[in-house]
């Protein structure tokens, strides 16, 4: 319809129309603050977002990480195997057998409440002890472990049942066990065990899946030893179901060692020591080999031995096989300590090189309180007029008495020829003189649990004992007896002083070890080559102590000794010496001690022999 007076308005237009009454509206614009406080909200937003980032992927990325991993995947340690320790011609004296191993999980026992099902496949299947397994468990939950080994070298009959248990926190792989070559060397090498507490307590690096050192080079080199563990990872699905098995790290064999002993001379030697005490209801025995050129180990045992992968079996043995007597073992040294006291007697000027004294069996020490009973201390037998050289290829006890303690004035003027001080060396002077020798420090020998005796003291004695030092006690130990107590391996260092001019070195069983002077009596070498001549004449005089040793092919200096022991109800035998082929250097230095031997050093003598006959035979003849 149109309308009178107005134009018709198509749709078009009225919309154009409509648009342009709207443009007409007034607008309000938004204040600027508006922006501001959006642009700063979201800057802040921006930065925790990024600062959340950043500790979630580069500051804690690796914890939360292994979290998640945790959640779904299961890690677990795998023991390095140990390094290789080898003989002088490098020879193998340990190896890493695979086995088959069972470890716990111990963040899975209480994920998945199995401790009670661990427990019965441990005491059941494994026929372990419960307070074993529960103990094992503490370990590693007190070391913040992940996982800990409960049992080593099972049968694959075993590892079946285990694995068909189906246990999450209880699981079967890898591993490897300790073996050794022979038990000759077993306090040598010593073995190894899973850590104590208190171990890892003391090294956190531990973890209770490693067999670590316990005794011996084991232990002493166990840093060195011990691997880098590699690192198994299963990786299972969200419902836990596992669907493959990765190698994140493989396992790292440890460093190897390789050692001065030599080995066919130490089995040798074993076997040679093992026999003649046992023809003869021995027990108990020491031996060393060393050369005192530089100090290294050529053969060190000490019987009883052990089998090195059974030690619970040897604690509760009352011989201690488990206990090294030649580096822990506190012994008199009888009369091999003679030399010694008698290079002091030529130092200090109590006697001259041509000095006698008469033994006619004993010397006798007036009693003050009853003259009609003297105190007698004997000689092992009557040895007539002997001088220095004599005295030490006899033995005899009367000279050493009167070098030693001195000589009371009933004595004295009958029984000595020469120059000679009455008032002898003295205890001050003994100590003084063993002290330079080296007896009152540790040989410093790469081996755990050396032993250092406390030299004999006065004063302390008469603390202990409420009785005064007195001469007999001075007279004890310049034989060897009483309260002088040394190790073997100390008592072999000062003889291969005496071999090798006054100079010794620090024992040792590392091959790569630079020779370490320990002993530097050089000043004495005056006194020290008389000694040396008593030495050979104990061996070479008919009248010698040693002279059994005569017939070796090379050229033998020797001491004897017999101490009596456990109130003169036993008598431990000892030789030590040394051998060279021109004279001109020493090249081996021996000790051979049996303990409980009822016929003295003459028990100890053919030991020596034969070993050292083979030594010659089989290193120096084919050098």
């Amino acid at each position: 319809m149109k309308i009178k007076g107005h134009k018709r308005i198509s749709f078009d237009e009225a919309i154009t129309n409509s648009g342009l009454e709207e443009s007409r509206v007034m607008e309000r614009p938004i204040n600027s603050s508006v922006f501001a406080v959006f642009l700063w909200v979201t800057m802040a937003i921006s930065v925790l977002m990024l600062a959340r980032t950043f500790s979630l992927g580069l500051l804690n990325g690796d914890s939360y990480e292994k979290r998640a991993l945790a959640n779904v995947n299961k890690e677990i340690l795998i023991p390095a195997p140990r390094g290789i320790i080898t003989d002088r011609f490098n020879k193998p004296l340990t190896s890493n057998k695979p086995v088959l191993s069972v470890f716990l999980k111990i963040s899975d026992i209480a994920r998945y409440g199995e401790l009670q099902s661990v427990l019965d496949a441990a005491t059941g299947v494994l026929r372990l002890e419960k307070a074993m397994v529960l103990d094992s468990i503490n370990v590693a939950i007190n070391a913040s472990a992940a996982d800990v080994k409960i049992s080593e070298d099972i049968t694959g009959e075993t590892a079946i049942t285990i694995k068909d248990l189906g246990l999450n926190s209880i699981l079967v792989e890898q591993d490897y066990k300790r073996e050794y070559l022979d038990p000759s060397l077993s306090h040598v090498i010593g073995y190894v065990g899973l850590p104590t507490r208190e171990e890892m307590a003391a090294n956190p690096e531990m973890t209770p899946i490693n067999n670590i050192g316990k005794s011996g080079l084991e232990l002493y080199y166990d840093n060195e030893l011990r691997g880098l563990d590699g690192k198994k990872v299963y990786l299972r699905t969200a419902s836990l179901q596992t669907k493959d098995v990765n190698y994140a790290r493989a396992p790292e064999i440890g460093g190897s060692l390789g050692t001065t002993i030599d080995y066919e001379l130490q089995k040798y030697f074993y076997a040679s020591l093992k026999k003649n005490m046992a023809a003869r209801g021995q027990r108990a025995g020491v031996g060393i080999v060393l050369d005192p050129r530089n100090g290294e180990v050529l053969a060190l045992l000490s019987i009883p031995s052990f089998e090195q992968n059974k030690v619970s079996e040897y604690l509760t043995e009352p011989n201690q096989p488990l206990f090294n007597r030649a580096v822990s073992g506190a012994y008199n040294p009888g009369s091999t300590i003679k030399p010694v006291h008698a290079v002091a007697a030529l130092k200090e000027n109590v006697i001259g090189k041509n000095t006698e004294i008469f033994s006619r069996g004993w010397i006798e020490v007036p009693n003050p309180y009853n003259p009609d009973l003297p105190t007698r201390f004997v000689d092992w037998k009557p040895q007539g007029w002997v001088d220095v050289y004599s005295a030490l290829a006899r033995s005899s006890n009367v000279y050493f008495y009167a070098v030693g303690g001195g000589l009371t004035p009933n004595e004295s003027s009958a029984i000595v020829k020469g120059d000679y001080s009455a008032d002898g060396l003295g205890i001050e002077q003994l100590i003084k003189y063993w002290q330079r020798f080296g007896f009152s420090n540790y040989t410093g020998v790469d081996l755990p649990g050396e032993n250092k005796s406390p030299l004999p003291d006065p004063v302390q004695k008469e603390a202990r004992t409420k009785t005064p030092w007195r001469i007999g006690d001075t007279y004890n130990v310049s034989i060897g007896q009483g309260d002088l107590l040394i190790t073997p391996l100390q008592l072999i260092n000062t003889i291969a002083a005496i071999a090798n001019g006054g100079r010794a070195y620090t024992p040792h069983i590392n091959l790569n070890a630079a020779p370490d002077m320990v002993i530097d009596v050089s000043d004495l070498l005056p006194e020290i080559t008389e000694v040396q001549r008593g030495m050979k004449d104990a061996v070479y005089k008919p009248y010698g102590t040693a002279n059994t040793l005569s017939g070796l092919p090379f050229n033998i200096w020797a001491k004897t000794g017999s101490a009596q022991v456990s109130l003169n109800t036993k008598t431990n035998a000892l030789v030590v010496g040394y051998g060279s082929v021109d004279s001109s250097s020493p090249q081996i230095a021996i000790l051979v001690l049996v303990e409980d031997a009822k016929e003295g050093s003459l028990n100890a003598l053919p030991i020596a022999r034969d070993v050292l006959e083979w030594y010659y035979d089989n290193r120096l003849k084919k050098d």
